[in-house]
């Protein structure tokens, strides 16, 4: 992998963690009073600026992410990580939608995990892929019924959504 092709990667990944706290450019610069300028931070995104492994710790610690997950996967052919999972997101903030009834479990879940992983940006969630038997059996339900189940109601996307 060149380095342009790392760049990008590392951009992309950038802009997948912002999008995926439903936040603009805009929104990181105001969050983050002018620390973060949204010039600054899309040509990060798009690869055309080199972020500093110093910076890259403070955007993450910005983002409440670990480094790990900002960080591209290895380049296929290396003693790698495993394969990523695929991440889904909840939306709390659709939850007031539902019936009481489908809504108690999926609350409960919800707090258990912003709880568990100190994530509580309050609007989305997003969990593992493996997350999702935790909560069909909470729901009482498979997983396949489950994941059709929240789509239908608007409440899970893909993290590629």
């Amino acid at each position: 992998m060149t380095g342009r092709d790392y760049a990008q990667a590392l951009g992309d990944r950038l802009r997948a963690i912002r999008l995926q706290k439903g936040m603009s450019l805009h929104d990181v610069q105001e969050s983050s009073e002018g620390v973060w300028k949204a010039a600054v931070i899309g040509a990060y995104e798009r690869g055309d600026r080199m972020v500093t492994v110093a910076k890259l710790s403070e955007l993450a610690r910005f983002y409440g992410v670990p480094m790990s997950e900002i960080l591209p996967p290895s380049p296929e052919g290396t003693a790698a990580a495993p394969a990523p999972r695929r991440r889904l997101i909840l939306h709390l903030d659709r939850f007031d939608s539902l019936s009481s009834e489908r809504r108690e479990p999926l609350v409960r879940f919800s707090a258990a995990i912003q709880v568990q992983r100190g994530d509580f940006n309050g609007r989305v969630l997003t969990i593992r892929e493996d997350d999702l038997m935790s909560l069909s059996l909470l729901c009482e339900t498979n997983e396949p019924e489950l994941t059709r189940r929240l789509k239908d109601w608007g409440v899970l996307t893909n993290g590629s959504d």
